[in-house]
């Protein structure tokens, strides 16, 4: 189960307290909405976290080869336009994206949107939960999503300005021009 701490408007952390306290509590996941409100959430599954190992490692595998950008598993946090800070279980960043970013701020919860991110519906999460996540992303400027949902053996494919897809776990999934190159069989993938 989620906890969402709502904090008056004069009470709500900066980018640096929030850094602060989530260095201070590493044993927490925690995100924070637009709003200010902290969202912690527990610690997955172990078939979780071994599903977000592997898509970890297939995004970063077509990543070494192009070198297109960078690769984030779920401990990268990013600062979003609308100030929220983001953890998704798997990100990819472009050169031009992080070209924008100082040094400095990659040493924290980057101010950047990630190009591309990935989340994995897990125990601990509800569908609508992730589709609103995947909604804000958009309007932050992710270019696409995909929202995986091992239950119903589907994913749901977000991309700006268009209506959300479904992709049957069997059938392929292509990066499109955001991962120029990059096709993900989730069946292959997640099935062990």
């Amino acid at each position: 189960m989620r906890l969402t701490l709502n904090f008056p408007q004069d009470l709500t952390f900066s980018d640096e307290e929030l850094f602060a306290f989530c260095q201070a509590n590493p044993g927490l996941r925690i995100e924070r909405d637009e709003n200010g409100f902290l969202i912690i959430m527990p610690p997955t599954g172990l078939e979780s976290s071994f599903r977000n190992g592997d898509l970890f490692a297939r995004v970063y595998n077509w990543n070494f080869q192009t070198r297109l950008g960078r690769v984030s598993d779920s401990n990268g946090g990013y600062t979003l336009p609308d100030s929220s800070m983001k953890a998704p279980d798997v990100a990819w960043v472009s050169h031009e994206r992080l070209a924008t970013v100082s040094p400095d701020d990659l040493k924290r919860f980057a101010h950047v949107c990630p190009d591309f991110v990935i989340e994995l519906l897990s125990e601990n999460d509800t569908l609508s939960e992730l589709q609103e996540k995947m909604e804000k992303y958009l309007k932050n400027g992710v270019r696409l999503g995909w929202l995986i949902d091992p239950k119903a053996r589907q994913t749901h494919v977000y991309r700006p300005g268009q209506e959300t897809g479904i992709v049957l776990f069997e059938e392929l999934l292509c990066g499109e021009a955001v991962l120029p190159g990059f096709e993900l069989n989730v069946a292959r993938t997640l099935d062990n």
